[in-house]
């Protein structure tokens, strides 16, 4: 995938959550927001362009690929976006979708789904707008289409064939389902104070 070895490749997107994303979002986890984050990274070597977080307290619109997006354009010098990996944290909402395809980016990987951002995080909402606004029911739209294809990084690990491999991805995944999760309660215990309008 991407012109790299799938271990390699599944490897150093857990690691960019690990390292780069998740001490973002604890930070605007911190600050009242949601724990939504992405990061960007170069096709030909896997090297991080940016990461951001979720900054909805400063705009509603700032969903974590979004905010990511604003930062990504607003650097002097940027690469092409079909040179990149768009990796984000949950899988996008539509807003976030949609912005990721006009954008020009012909992928994204996504870490937790729209299932577990309903059932993991209390946040409901992505579901409720496919359906309400789209009709779709959950996993409705099209993973590989003209514009895009993407990828489940969980299912890219668990695709992994050596069993040594494989246990290792599964405590990393494990550890990060547990940071998310501590994150999780910190956000849910402080959103009633904010102003964000799908808290």
């Amino acid at each position: 995938m991407f012109g790299h070895d799938p271990t390699a490749l599944a490897s150093r997107l857990l690691s960019v959550m690990e390292n780069d994303i998740i001490p973002l979002t604890r930070r605007g986890v911190e600050a009242g927001n949601k724990v939504f984050g992405a990061a960007l990274l170069r096709k030909s070597d896997l090297s991080l362009v940016l990461a951001e977080t979720n900054n909805e307290t400063e705009n509603p619109l700032w969903h974590g690929e979004v905010h990511t997006l604003k930062r990504f354009y607003e650097m002097a010098e940027r690469p092409n976006t079909k040179d990149l990996i768009f990796l984000s944290t949950h899988e996008p909402c539509s807003m976030c979708m949609s912005a990721i395809t006009w954008a020009g980016f012909d992928n994204f990987t996504y870490f937790f789904s729209y299932e577990d951002s309903r059932d993991a995080f209390a946040i409901p909402h992505d579901l409720k707008i496919l359906k309400e606004v789209f009709g779709l029911e959950p996993g409705g739209y099209r993973k590989s289409n003209a514009f895009w294809t993407c990828y489940s990084l969980p299912e890219m690990a668990a695709a992994e064939e050596n069993p040594d491999e494989k246990a290792g991805f599964h405590a990393r995944i494990d550890a990060i389902k547990a940071s998310y999760a501590e994150l999780s309660d910190i956000y849910q215990a402080s959103k009633a104070g904010n102003d964000i309008p799908l808290n």
